[in-house]
């Protein structure tokens, strides 16, 4: 192994100790889940998982529900009333 170093961050003391919980099952420490973290990071040259935005909070969906709200204040949304679909066994 070359040259070891530490390195320092902050992280929340919960999600710490519920990723120790975690790398524990998996029979590993910390600095084993960030090794493999920065080792497969940059090997591929990029977050190795998908890093994204819940798209209900786009800026285009706030303003379809703004403009739906709007409808419902207007009167122009006309709601159907549906029957309850009962379970058949």
């Amino acid at each position: 192994m070359a040259d070891a170093v530490n390195v320092n961050f902050r992280m929340d003391a919960d999600l710490k100790k519920s990723m120790e919980a975690l790398c524990d099952e998996l029979g590993m420490s910390m600095t084993t889940a960030f090794t493999i973290f920065a080792k497969k990071m940059t090997r591929e040259h990029k977050i190795p998982f998908e890093v994204s935005v819940d798209p209900f909070y786009s800026e285009a969906n706030i303003k379809y529900l703004e403009g739906i709200a709007n409808d419902i204040k207007t009167g122009k949304a006309h709601f159907e009333q549906h029957d309850l679909l009962e379970d058949e066994e």
